[in-house]
């Protein structure tokens, strides 16, 4: 278990960007490290080889240290029928599109949990900070990676989840509220969506536990990164805030949209990914996640389809299945560099109100 003082070793500044899989980059997950954050790529959806190359990469940009995050759902189960039900309630959609569903639906990656190729990459190249969303790996692993000297993070979405991961030794959690752009963290998705929102779960956890505390999920700004702090937080964890930076990954029209002046709508839906995810609002809102809907294939099997439709869309020159993440702060979001922007986030925090 770290203190807060010996977790803030890490990064002379309270922010870490979120490790947001499509968006964080070698590139951001540098310039926020450089610029005294803790930068973070996300691996979830990654082979080891890949993952491999992605640590290369980021350790060729900076000396300082960065964050890597996992996956730790649980292992998804094929059902052709359930899978064939789902692709046949997408049908109409492809069809509008000129296409068809895929024939079947492909597991996209597999869990952390199993994949031991992973866990002895991690090993071998010792990264600063791990950190695991959607659960925890056996303790054997978590008892491992600590031994080689990792950082260990890992998020809560409640009270419950938070317990689980401290009696783990995991040296610090990751308070997401239901605010929280992209995948909720729930350890299991049948129970539904995230109810606690940031600032109520910070202050729950930070009341209760013994580890050091990181809010995630709405903050966008200095006086957010105060408010947090204020209830007990030892740092913040922002990720949409990041999207606009000319680092990250974020296409054109994923800029164009978060920098519109009308407000924007996001919500949570599991209909994309088979987990719980809040993005703006689209048509996977509005025409998918209706109540006569089948059941959902596994997570991440019904990404696939997810993907899919997207795909089809896009080529059709239609963004309407786009689904893209965001959280609830999305219209603060600002077009600066990652290094600028931490610099700025770290004179606002500091700013007496």
């Amino acid at each position: 278990m770290a203190t807060p003082t010996e977790f803030s070793r890490l990064m002379p500044h309270p922010i870490i960007q979120a490790p947001m899989v499509g968006v964080s980059t070698p590139a951001l997950a540098a310039a926020v490290s450089n610029a005294g954050g803790l930068g973070s790529i996300g691996l979830g959806a990654s082979t080891p080889a890949q993952a491999d190359e992605l640590i290369r990469e980021t350790r060729a940009l900076t000396s300082q240290p960065f964050n890597v995050n996992l996956f730790c759902h649980r292992p998804a189960e094929p059902d052709a029928a359930v899978e064939q039900a789902w692709l046949e309630f997408l049908r109409p959609r492809f069809e509008e599109f000129d296409t068809e569903p895929p024939g079947l639906l492909e597991l996209p990656y597999p869990s952390f949990v199993e994949s031991p190729d992973m866990l002895e990459l991690l090993l071998e190249r010792r990264p600063a900070v791990v950190s695991l969303h959607f659960g925890l790996p056996e303790q054997r692993w978590i008892d491992r990676l600590k031994a080689a000297g990792i950082v260990l993070l890992a998020t809560a979405t409640n009270l419950a989840e938070a317990r689980m991961i401290e009696e783990a030794g995991i040296d610090a959690v990751v308070a997401q509220g239901r605010e929280a752009g992209g995948h909720s963290g729930v350890f299991d998705p049948v129970a539904g969506e995230p109810e606690l929102g940031t600032f109520p779960l910070v202050r729950l956890l930070a009341e209760q536990l013994r580890i050091p505390v990181v809010a995630a999920g709405g903050i966008m700004d200095g006086r957010g990164i105060r408010a947090a702090k204020a209830l007990g937080a030892c740092a913040v964890q922002m990720g949409t805030a990041f999207i606009l930076c000319p680092e990250s990954a974020a296409d054109a029209t994923y800029r164009k949209l978060l920098a519109k002046a009308q407000p924007l709508t996001t919500r949570l839906t599991d209909v994309i990914s088979g987990r719980p995810a809040r993005g703006i609002v689209d048509r996977w809102w509005t025409e998918v996640d209706v109540t006569h809907a089948p059941a959902l294939p596994d997570y991440p099997i019904a990404y696939a389809a997810g993907k899919a439709l997207k795909a089809a869309a896009r080529s059709a020159g239609n963004q309407g299945f786009d689904a893209f993440w965001a959280g609830q702060g999305a219209d603060l979001a600002r077009a600066l560099p990652a290094a600028e922007l931490v610099r700025e986030l770290v004179r606002e925090s500091e700013v007496t109100p």
